[in-house]
């Protein structure tokens, strides 16, 4: 058995291939979840003050 073979072990069937996908490393901007969930918090807090204070 080569080094190669050894290394890229199957898959389990179980996990449909979703191990397989994170395993890839693909280009572009790279942010933590957390501060995504911050930015997103404070996206709805800034629209629901700008509705308060500037009323359409």
């Amino acid at each position: 058995m080569s080094k190669k073979k050894k290394e890229s072990s199957p898959m389990p069937a179980a996990s449909a291939g979703l191990l397989r996908f994170f395993e890839e490393e693909t280009e572009g901007i790279k942010i933590r979840p957390e501060l995504l969930v911050i930015f997103a918090v404070a996206l709805v807090i800034i629209s629901v003050l700008a509705q308060a204070f500037f009323p359409a």
